[in-house]
This record gives C-alpha cells, structure tokens and sequence, in this order.
C-alpha cells in the first residue's frame, strides 16, 4: 500500500504544485477562471498559496508521514471549494472533473494516512 499511496502522494503534489503556483504567478487562465467564478483575484492568491502549502506538505510527508495526512487533508478541503465553486458557476462536468478526480485522491491519500495524523508536530 505505501507504493500506491506514494504514487498518489506525488501526483497531487505535482498537480498541486503546477495549480498553484499558476495562480500565485497570475497566470492568464487562472485569471480568467478566476473572473467567470465572479470571484476576487485576491482569493486566487490566497488559494495559489494554500495549494502550494499542501503541496509542500505532502513532499515533507516522503519522510515523515503524518505531513501526509495533514497536506491530504488541506488539499481535500480545497478541492471540494473548487467542486462547490464549478458547480456554483454551473460548468460542465468536462471542466469540473479534474477537481473532483483530485479531491477523491486527496481523501483517498488522507484516510490510508489517517493514522499517522496523530503523530503530526503538536498532536503528541
């Protein structure tokens, strides 16, 4: 199981790492999403920012676990805004399914690490 679960640890860092960092730096299709959402771009900083920290997370958890669980738990968090957010601005599934594709690793990476969540810096 911890072959699969670094696998899919490294794809929604990688995915996650690419996405945000697209939005910190203001690229031109974040932008525009970002403005069909009738959302501030402010809020596509911070969003950028949250993606990065989750992504990050999930790098430091090849050493140590618990990060895992907790940047699993950070990017599922995000992903389901994003799917409230496709589906607030009525977009079609073929826009919305690379979030939720990325929400369900993100929840499925979460409950295989959950246990190790208990030993995160500040729970012990």
């Amino acid at each position: 199981m911890d072959i699969v679960t670094f696998i899919l640890q490294g794809i929604l860092g990688l995915m996650f790492l690419m996405a945000g960092f697209g939005k910190i730096t203001g690229s031109k299709m974040h932008v525009e999403n970002f403005k069909h959402w009738r959302l501030p771009q402010w809020f596509r900083v911070v969003t950028g920012f949250v993606e990065l920290v989750g992504a990050a997370a999930l790098i430091v958890g090849y050493w140590d676990p618990s990060w895992t669980a907790a940047g699993a738990l950070v990017l599922g968090v995000t992903s389901i805004g994003g799917i409230l957010t496709h589906v607030r601005a009525k977009d079609s599934l073929k826009q919305t399914f690379t979030i939720i594709f990325l929400a369900i690793i993100s929840i499925a990476v979460f409950l295989i690490r959950l246990s190790d969540l208990s030993n995160f810096p500040g729970f012990n």
